[in-house]
């Protein structure tokens, strides 16, 4: 009897040190480098504008902080730090979330605590590895390639394509073991819709996969979302309707007035290799994402690298201004229409940042790349000329 009533004060400890209750968040962060004063704030998408709104905000203090709120549901939201204009990405939901940030090394930075955010830095982990190998062997095989290009060698053309096919199947294998055998996860969701840009998109496969999620998660706002992008590839797939430009094709032709109102068309903005980005003054990811592009800009327009920055905003002067704010030197376009924009709409853009890179004839060889993957893919490609 005295070890059941021993059991029982245990559990009542246990449960009297919980910091958060039903339907509650707790974020306790560390911020190494960052002076006290300095503010946090959380941020997310609107799901009918997807525009960024701040859920709440907190003051780095002997360099800690604590978010705490209520929640209906895990989303992704991202925690922006507005001394450096970088931060990191939490997913929001019932429980006590501890992050770790590292200024210095915003990309070594730790969320964990909950299930979703356990996964998605265990899978971060496993991801990073693969990304070194890719990138290993594409310093490894840029020389080599270019080479073998210039002599015409197409036994070592085809050798270095081969495998790099095998690197980029691995990389497919990763994500759909990974949401197929975690029903339960949030990322899950976020990868069964990255499968919607593979050339060789597999619908009943994928939508097998979705369909053996957990029923909650489907029933997500992300998951309904989800489900009925599902439902309009099929309607488009019925319609005999392109659901999206894909790679090996050539990207369609579009024009849209620049800043200065002057009508600015991709086939006269052609450059040996293109980049065709869409992105938004209140997109948050994107403008985290517009100093790589800087760089790559910076360091490949004189070999030959064009961009062509297609904006999805509504108001000239914030799509002006953060044109300016980041320093993006390169043709720029919008129809200030939103998600209504048409060339949004012919490039089938679900989600910003998005981009498609093209070749001097306007062929798309890649879709989404991103930081250094993106700095090495323009290289080989130029390398190549």
């Amino acid at each position: 009897m005295k070890k059941l009533i021993l059991l029982l004060t245990l559990g009542l400890v246990i449960v009297s040190c919980s910091k958060v209750g039903k339907n509650e968040f707790l974020i306790s962060g560390t911020a190494k480098g960052y002076k006290d004063g300095t503010k946090v704030v959380l941020q997310t998408q609107d799901d009918k504008t997807m525009q960024p709104i701040s859920v709440d905000s907190a003051t780095i203090k002997d360099g800690k902080f604590e978010i705490k709120g209520k929640v209906k549901e895990p989303k992704i939201h991202f925690l922006s730090f507005l001394e450096t204009n970088t931060g990191v990405s939490v997913i929001v939901e019932e429980g006590e979330i501890d992050v770790d940030i590292k200024k210095d090394s915003i990309q070594n930075s730790t969320v964990k605590g909950t299930y979703n955010n356990d996964e998605y830095t265990s899978f971060n982990e496993k991801m990073k590895v693969m990304q070194k190998k890719m990138l290993k062997f594409q310093k490894d095989n840029s020389k080599i390639y270019q080479d073998a290009t210039a002599a015409n060698d197409t036994v070592t053309i085809n050798r270095i394509n081969k495998e790099n096919k095998v690197i980029q199947e691995d990389y497919k294998k990763t994500f759909e073991e990974y949401a197929s055998t975690h029903p339960k996860s949030l990322i899950s969701l976020f990868m069964i819709q990255s499968m919607f840009r593979y050339p060789d998109f597999d619908f009943d496969k994928v939508k097998k996969m979705f369909d053996n999620m957990d029923k909650e998660l489907k029933n997500s706002t992300f998951g309904t979302k989800l489900n009925a992008q599902f439902l309009d590839y099929q309607a488009a797939k019925a319609n005999k309707m392109k659901v999206k430009p894909e790679v090996g094709v050539i990207a369609p032709n579009f024009s849209a007035p620049s800043m200065a109102g002057k009508n600015i068309s991709l086939k006269e903005s052609l450059g040996k290799v293109t980049l065709v980005d869409f992105w938004a003054s209140w997109c948050a990811p994107c403008r985290k994402e517009n100093p790589n592009l800087v760089l790559l800009y910076n360091n490949f327009h004189d070999k030959g690298l064009n961009i062509v920055g297609v904006s999805l905003d509504n108001n000239a002067a914030k799509w002006k201004e953060a044109i300016k704010m980041d320093n993006l030197n390169w043709i720029q376009i919008s129809n200030l229409k939103q998600w209504e924009d048409p060339i949004a709409k012919m490039y089938s853009i679900e989600q910003i940042p998005s981009s498609f890179l093209l070749d001097s004839n306007g062929k798309i060889v890649a879709v989404d790349l991103r930081g250094q993957e993106l700095q090495d893919k323009v290289k080989m490609m130029l390398d190549a000329k």
